[in-house]
C-alpha cells in the first residue's frame, strides 16, 4: 500500500508526457511500451489492474481459427503471428497446447473440410506449431475416453497456446515492468473526466479508498478503459468513429475432467466453439456469446444450464456435472470495435474482433477499442507511433519493451537455485517445481525471493495451505503489487479463487497470516469485506 499511496502523491505533482485511463490489457502494455521508450508515464484505473474484461478471457493466446469462415483471413494472419511472437517471447507463460475437437453428425461442415480448414489455419499461420491430425470416432474415444463419440462423426486436432497463470496476472506483470520503468500507476483511482487546454489535459481523478479528490496532468490522453471507452469519452468530449458492442461470455469453473493436457472443443447446439480448458487442477467450460448493452454483467440461470447442458451431452462422465460442481464462474463483456449501428438481428459471431485505435491529434488524445490479448504487442507497438504521430519524441524508440529476461538472466537466477537445492524445498502438494513456478511469475524480481529464502528458510513455506504460494512471495506481493483488497490477490495476482470452493479458502491455515502481511492493522477489515461477513 506504500507504493500506491506513494505513487497517488506523485500523480498529483507532475506533469506526464502520457496518461493512460484503464489498467487491462490495453492500457498495461501502453504503459509498458511508452515507459520503456523512455516517456513519463502515468497509468490509473478507477479499480485492480485487470479488474474487468482482462480478468474474464479464456486464458487462451489463439489466432482465431474460427474468423476464418466470416473470411477475416488478414486477422486471422495477424494473430497467429502475434501467437507465435507471445510464446517465442514469454515462453514460460505462453504455451503451445492442443485444441481436440469433435465434430457431431449433422453439423453443417464434414470434418475432412474442417480438418482442410486445419491446414490452411497452420499454414497461415507460418507452419509455427504442431500440425494438424484428423481424428475418427475411434481415435477419439481411445485418446479421450471421456468425450462422448457416440453421435461423432470424427473430428480433427490443432494447435494455438495458452497462459500457464491467469489472465490477470499476465496482464499485472506488463503493469509491473512498467513501473520498473518509471511509470508512475495506482490502482482504485477513477477518472471523473478532463479538459484540454493551452496543450495540456488536465483529469480530475478520485481516490476511490479515500474519497480524495486531485488533478493529473499530461501532454498525451489515451482513453484504454476497455468496455468503458466510450462513457469516459463522453466525459472528455471526445467524439469517434468507432464504438463498442459487448457480447457477454461466461466459463464455469469445475473439477478437473481430463488429465490428458489438451483443450476439449466442441460445438454447442448452436453452432458455437465451446472449450473444455485446463487450468491446473480445475477445468473452465464456456463460453457463451450473448449481446448486452451494459458491460456490468453477472452469470445467469439460463447461461449456467447452457453449458451445463452443453458439456454433460458431449462427455462420458460417471455423473452429470450439476450447479453444485461449479468451483468458481467467470463472466465479463467482450468490447467489439465497430462502426455506425448494430442492428437487432445482427450476428455478434460475425462481428470482427479487430482492435482499432483512434488518434485526435488536435487534441493529442487516443481511444483504443476492442483488442485480444493475443495482440498486446501490437497494441503497445501501435501505441508508440501514434503517440509519436500526435508529437512526442521517443527518447528510445527502438528498445524492446516486451518479452521474458534475457537467457543470461534465467541461467544466472537457474544456477543460484540449483546451489541452493531450491527445488528440494517443493511442498509435496505442488504441481511443478519450486524454481519453475518462480521464474515464470516474476522473472529476474524471482532472484531477489532467492536471496529471501536464503536468509530465512521459512519464506520458502507455503503459506496459504492448499496452495503453491509461499511466505516471501506475499511479502513481495505486499511491497511491490498494490494489493488494495483480498480480492485483489486470490483473484487477479493469483487464481486461488478460481481453483479453489470459497468455503475452502475461508477455512485454509495461514490465510489470516497472509492477510496481516498484506494488508497489516486492516488484515480483519479485509477478510470479513471478502467473505461479506
Amino acid at each position: 500500500m506504500k507504493l500506491r499511496e506513494s505513487n497517488i502523491q506523485r500523480l498529483k505533482s507532475e506533469v506526464y508526457d502520457v496518461l493512460i485511463i484503464g489498467g487491462g490489457i490495453n492500457g498495461a502494455v501502453s504503459a509498458a511500451a511508452l515507459s520503456a521508450r523512455g516517456l513519463r508515464v502515468g497509468l490509473i484505473d478507477r479499480g485492480d489492474f485487470a479488474g474487468g474484461t482482462s480478468q474474464q478471457s479464456s486464458n487462451l493466446a489463439w489466432g482465431g481459427i474460427k474468423y476464418m469462415e466470416s473470411g477475416e483471413y488478414l486477422l486471422v494472419r495477424n494473430l497467429c503471428k502475434s501467437r507465435n511472437r507471445l510464446i517465442r517471447e514469454y515462453p514460460s507463460t505462453v504455451q503451445e497446447i492442443r485444441f481436440f475437437t469433435t465434430i457431431a453428425r449433422g453439423f453443417r461442415w464434414h470434418p475432412w473440410i474442417l480438418w482442410l480448414g486445419t491446414w490452411l489455419y497452420w499454414i497461415i499461420g507460418l507452419g509455427f506449431t504442431e500440425p494438424p491430425r484428423l481424428l475418427s470416432r475411434r481415435k477419439i474415444e481411445a485418446e479421450e475416453p471421456v468425450v462422448n463419440a457416440d453421435d461423432a462423426l470424427g473430428g480433427f486436432e490443432y494447435s494455438d497456446a495458452y497462459l500457464h497463470d491467469n489472465d490477470a496476472r499476465f496482464v499485472f506483470n506488463f503493469v509491473r515492468s512498467a513501473l520498473s520503468n518509471g511509470c508512475i500507476a495506482a490502482n482504485y483511482v477513477e477518472s471523473l473526466g478532463a479538459e484540454y487546454a493551452h496543450d495540456v489535459w488536465r483529469v480530475m481523478a478520485r481516490d476511490v479508498e479515500s474519497g480524495a479528490g486531485f488533478t493529473v496532468r499530461a501532454k498525451v490522453l489515451i482513453n484504454a478503459a476497455g468496455a468503458w471507452v466510450d462513457a469516459h469519452n463522453q466525459l472528455t468530449g471526445i467524439r469517434t468513429e468507432h464504438r463498442h458492442a459487448l457480447s457477454k461470455g461466461i466459463h464455469l469453473i469445475v473439477d478437473r475432467i481430463s488429465q490428458v493436457e489438451r483443450v476439449l472443443t466442441f460445438f454447442a447446439d448452436d453452432g458455437r466453439l465451446f472449450f473444455a480448458i485446463p487450468m491446473g487442477p480445475c477445468t473452465c467450460i464456456g463460453t457463451t456469446d450473448t449481446r448486452v448493452s451494459d458491460p456490468q454483467v453477472e452469470v445467469t440461470e439460463e447461461d449456467r444450464q447452457f453449458v451445463l447442458d452443453n458439456i454433460n451431452k458431449r462427455l462420458r462422465l460417471d455423473k452429470p456435472l450439476t450447479s453444485e460442481d461449479v468451483i468458481a464462474t467467470r463472466c465479463g463483456v467482450r468490447p467489439l470495435a465497430i462502426k455506425g449501428e448494430v442492428g437487432a438481428d445482427t450476428d455478434f459471431l460475425q462481428l470482427s474482433r479487430k482492435h482499432v485505435i483512434e488518434a485526435d491529434r488536435s487534441r493529442a488524445h487516443l481511444s483504443v477499442f476492442g483488442g485480444k490479448l493475443t495482440d498486446c504487442i501490437n497494441v503497445g507497438e501501435e501505441v508508440c507511433e501514434l503517440v509519436q504521430a500526435i508529437g512526442l519524441e521517443l527518447p528510445f524508440p527502438r528498445y524492446k519493451w516486451y518479452g521474458e529476461p534475457s537467457r543470461v538472466v534465467c541461467e544466472e537466477f537457474e544456477h543460484q537455485a540449483r546451489l541452493m537445492n531450491l527445488d528440494d524445498m517443493t511442498a509435496p502438494e505442488s504441481s511443478e517445481p519450486l524454481s519453475r513456478r518462480l521464474w515464470r511469475r516474476y522473472g529476474a524480481q524471482a532472484i531477489g525471493l532467492l536471496e529471501n529464502i536464503r536468509e530465512d528458510s521459512r519464506q520458502a513455506e507455503v503459506l496459504i495451505k492448499g496452495t503453491e504460494y509461499i511466505r516471501c512471495e506475499l511479502r513481495q506481493a505486499a511491497r511491490r503489487e498494490m494489493i488494495v483488497t483480498l480480492d485483489d490477490f486470490l483473484r487477479r495476482r493469483s487464481k486461488i479463487a478460481l481453483v479453489e470452493r470459497e468455503d475452502v479458502i475461508r477455512n485454509a491455515p495461514g490465510l489470516m497470516e497472509a492477510c496481516e502481511i498484506l494488508f497489516g492493522d486492516k488484515a480483519q477489515a479485509r477478510f470479513d469485506e471478502y467473505f461479506g461477513r
